[in-house]
């Protein structure tokens, strides 16, 4: 590779490690279905739910970090990131900025947590705890997820149930001026928050799919055993198309069976997207065709959220 060919900076660290096409949309679509229930229910505070959004997006980030590190320097015999493998050749990145990084995205995330911890007390903490473990769990720790196969159910309800109550709840204690606690933590969550978010984990979940869909030669070299590298990419297309399907039923029965308004039906505007994504899912059989949809697909997650929440704001 020649010195005009060498990764820049910004492409090493920006984006292929930060990846904010990715990482950005999915820590924020939780967090906006939080707000729109907030809004439903008088409670909406900015900067505690400006805050749950950073906490969720640098424990997000982190969580990359991580799965980078334990690739480029636990497997650098597998090519899936080259670039990394180059920067990592030239200089660009190196052991100790990789960890300083690390380092830097869950201190960042433990100082929005203190920020809250006032307001929120100690589920606040917990919750926290249980999104640092699952974010670095995904690829190390004592039991990995995607050796396990676990990793959809884990961000299903990651991004489905706990991110949505987490910030919800931030904004109920301190809108309510609850002194915080475990008991006014259940009194402040009403019924529809631990469900109210389930699209967007299944569409989150379904960003991991086709990852999985993509780099199924790699994560078998890696000893992963995703669904696509167990089941064959059949499964994982079926599993995609049902996640997807899940996603836009659920706000016809937020309609007929929670008692919102026709509103929450305002999600159903991005089906074209989901089926023209879904239709490369199960078509494209190259990696190179399939990159462009993981950060398709994100989009596409915070795209529903908003509608969603805007929904239920209004409802």
């Amino acid at each position: 590779m020649t010195d005009a060919a060498k990764p820049s900076w910004r492409r090493v660290w920006i984006d292929l490690l930060l990846y904010p096409s990715h990482t950005l949309p999915t820590a924020a679509a939780p967090v906006a279905v939080a707000v729109g229930l907030a809004i439903h229910d008088h409670v909406f505070m900015p900067l505690p739910a400006l805050l749950a959004f950073l906490a969720s997006w640098l424990v997000h980030t982190g969580g990359i970090f991580v799965d980078n590190y334990q690739l480029v320097f636990d497997h650098p015999d597998v090519p899936e990131h080259p670039e990394l493998l180059q920067g990592l050749a030239d200089g660009t990145l190196t052991p100790r900025s990789l960890r300083f990084a690390i380092g830097l995205s869950f201190l960042g995330a433990a100082l929005a947590g203190v920020w809250l911890v006032p307001i929120a007390g100690l589920p606040a903490v917990i919750l926290g705890v249980i999104g640092v473990v699952a974010s670095v769990g995904y690829a190390v720790g004592p039991a990995p997820q995607v050796k396990h196969g676990v990793a959809e159910p884990v961000f299903f309800v990651m991004f489905g149930i706990v991110a949505v109550a987490g910030a919800y709840y931030v904004q109920a204690i301190a809108a309510r001026g609850i002194a915080p606690g475990w008991l006014p933590a259940m009194q402040a969550l009403p019924p529809p928050v631990f469900v109210i978010g389930l699209p967007v984990g299944a569409l989150v979940a379904a960003i991991l799919v086709i990852d999985d869909i993509r780099d199924a030669a790699f994560d078998a070299a890696k000893g992963w055993r995703t669904n696509a590298v167990r089941f064959g990419r059949g499964w994982s297309r079926a599993e995609f198309t049902t996640l997807v399907v899940f996603a836009y039923a659920t706000p016809v029965w937020f309609w007929l069976g929670l008692g919102f308004g026709p509103q929450i039906l305002l999600p159903l505007l991005t089906a074209p997207m989901a089926v023209y994504i879904t239709h490369a899912v199960r078509t494209y059989d190259r990696r190179d065709d399939l990159i462009p949809f993981t950060p398709r697909a994100s989009l596409l997650s915070l795209a529903f959220a908003v509608l969603l929440a805007i929904g239920v704001a209004w409802s």
